[in-house]
């Protein structure tokens, strides 16, 4: 039973990770049908800008700011810092190519990806960049916390799990309850509809990318401060968000925070009752049986096609 726990507590902190990544892509493809294969790197981008803002607030050995004002400042860096990256990726890489052919813009996020991921590493190197948050407050993140029976809930995952909640509640909130919210989901409905009622597309579609590229910086230094991280963490992050949103069912909110979870569970639970060899394996089996016998997803609605 204590295993169960163990391994339901790893599922719950990385899927809530996968889950942030895969709204990234769920609001974007919801507006523009658009699967932006950049998005992982903007994750990876996210790791970086938080490690540097930890390194110029004085690093986790001798912090110059409380444990909880630094863990703040250095999700919010990344958060900005991704937003701007992805209002750039819409304005250079996708907004020229809005209305040629859709395998355009689909080489051209690949090509963003790889100008990312080869920019990064010229720039800062190929080293595997480590947090150590173990040594923030004498491991407080890790000493603190409850325990489930004999199993422990460290504060760090306390804090993982609540942070990626809080941000989905947020998103949905702006989504479902403020008038850009409103003009987001008129937009992805029909976006030449959208445009005569007098709805501003272009700063819809920016706004979806700063929100999207946010959550990816959320989900880059929280994933960081588990574990360490490199410049090639973009492609396989990205490639599991994605698979969550769309088992989740790309497009849908929901459906992208339930994917993510499913994935982190299945992840967490292959890894401890198979082998850790095996779970990638089990992760794609997942995304094969889905298009095969549910290509919409779990919250996704099959598309309508006029005949």
């Amino acid at each position: 039973m204590d295993t169960f726990i163990q391994l339901t507590l790893n599922g719950l902190t990385l899927g809530s990770v996968y889950a942030l990544i895969a709204l990234g892509y769920t609001l974007v493809y919801g507006i523009l049908k658009l699967l932006n294969f950049a998005h992982g790197d903007v994750f990876m981008v996210g790791t970086f800008i938080g490690f540097g803002m930890l390194q110029l607030l004085g690093g986790a050995d001798d912090p110059a700011v409380p444990i909880w004002l630094l863990l703040t400042l250095i999700t919010l860096a990344a958060m900005i810092g991704c937003a701007g990256l992805g209002v750039a990726i819409e304005r250079f890489a996708y907004r020229p190519l809005r209305s040629a052919p859709r395998i355009a813009p689909l080489i051209s996020a690949l090509g963003v990806s790889f100008f990312l991921t080869y920019s990064m590493q010229l720039l800062f190197g190929a080293e595997i960049r480590d947090y150590n948050v173990f040594s923030l407050d004498n491991g407080a993140l890790f000493l603190k916390g409850f325990n489930i029976g004999a199993v422990r809930v460290p504060l760090l995952r306390i804090i993982i799990m609540a942070s990626a909640l809080v941000l989905m509640i947020v998103l949905w909130l702006l989504v479902n309850r403020t008038r850009t919210g409103k003009a987001m989901r008129a937009t992805s409905y029909d976006r030449e509809a959208a445009a005569m009622m007098g709805i501003d597309i272009d700063r819809v579609i920016v706004f979806a990318f700063v929100l999207g590229s946010a959550l990816a910086g959320a989900a880059g230094v929280m994933f960081a401060m588990r574990a360490p991280a490199s410049v090639t963490i973009g492609f396989v992050a990205g490639l599991k968000g994605f698979t969550a949103a769309v088992i989740g069912g790309i497009g849908s909110i929901p459906g992208a925070a339930a994917g993510g979870l499913m994935l982190g569970f299945a992840e967490s639970y292959t890894q401890g009752y198979v082998s850790t060899r095996w779970s990638d394996l089990a992760v794609f089996t997942i995304l094969i049986m889905f298009m095969l016998f549910r290509p919409q997803g779990l919250f996704g609605r099959a598309d309508i096609r006029k005949v």
